[in-house]
């Protein structure tokens, strides 16, 4: 059983105690361990690659396990399509996922958002290096496309994207799987492709230099961020003191510190009705 330590307040004491966690990385992302009733299970959509994803969130889940006085286990899974199966199997106490995958969990799980992230719509951005031909989407007929897991909210809005400009993603260009966002970025900026589909917040993070390097074709439109919600097996209560806690967080040097370590503004209060017009996207999931 895996269990939280608990939570350190400054920013150093986040630093370190989000390096420690590295060390649980290995038995996170595989098979689901035997519930324990006594211990809450937080489900993070494996975004980043399962180290980096324990170390970004670790301290945020023992936050809250020592808010609510009860220890809270860390749990992602191998890939988007079994992190989906898993919620839809009730697997997690506390959920964070992304928009379209909330739709789903809401209706066939009945999970209920509680806060979102509190930052701009999100969005996904198509971009091709600056030293080649490409300057718009016309051109990308017949080229090759770096895109995230088939399943993630960046490929399904690149999908749309490309559609509304009269490109068929699966008959006029190649969409090209990678691990992540940022290895998207690399592909098309180092020429293994020809563009590449991404979130517009890790170009955003990339460094200048590889900003710079590229040119932005298109914008995808926008969606809600991303929420944490709960399952049915959290009391009223424990949803109280989750939001109340996650909503407060900019209100004091540790919870600052917190946010900071996470990179996000802080927490705004979060309703199912504003995610009811993503269902569009969960159209185009290939599960």
């Amino acid at each position: 059983m895996l269990r939280v330590s608990k939570f350190a307040g400054a920013r150093a004491q986040i630093v370190a105690l989000a390096a420690g966690f590295s060390l649980m990385a290995a038995t996170l992302a595989g098979a689901a361990e035997q519930r324990d009733d006594n211990v809450l299970v937080f489900g993070i959509l494996p975004i980043l690659s399962t180290e980096k994803l324990v170390a970004r969130f670790g301290p945020l889940v023992d936050f809250l396990s020592a808010k609510l006085g009860q220890p809270i286990r860390l749990e992602t899974a191998p890939d988007y399509v079994e992190f989906v199966r898993r919620t839809n199997e009730k697997r997690y106490d506390l959920l964070f996922t992304a928009p379209h995958f909330y739709y789903l969990a809401q209706r066939k799980a009945d999970y209920r958002v509680i806060v979102r992230v509190a930052a701009p719509i999100m969005q996904a951005v198509i971009v091709a290096p600056n030293s080649g031909g490409i300057k718009e989407l016309s051109d990308l007929r017949g080229r090759r496309i770096a895109t995230p897991d088939p399943n993630s909210l960046g490929t399904v809005l690149i999908r749309d994207t490309l559609q509304k400009a009269g490109l068929d993603p699966d008959k006029d260009v190649t969409l090209v799987s990678t691990p992540s966002h940022n290895a998207s970025l690399a592909s098309a900026q180092k020429g293994i492709v020809d563009a590449a589909g991404l979130m517009a917040t890790p170009l955003q993070f990339a460094e200048p230099e590889v900003q710079k390097s590229m040119r932005v074709l298109a914008t995808s439109q926008g969606t809600p961020h991303m929420p944490i919600s709960v399952g049915t097996s959290i009391s009223a209560e424990q949803a109280r003191i989750i939001e109340e806690a996650l909503l407060g967080l900019s209100q004091s040097e540790e919870g600052r510190a917190l946010l900071k370590h996470l990179s996000w503004p802080g927490f705004a209060k979060a309703t199912p009705e504003e995610y009811d017009a993503i269902g569009w996207a969960v159209q185009q999931l290939k599960m």
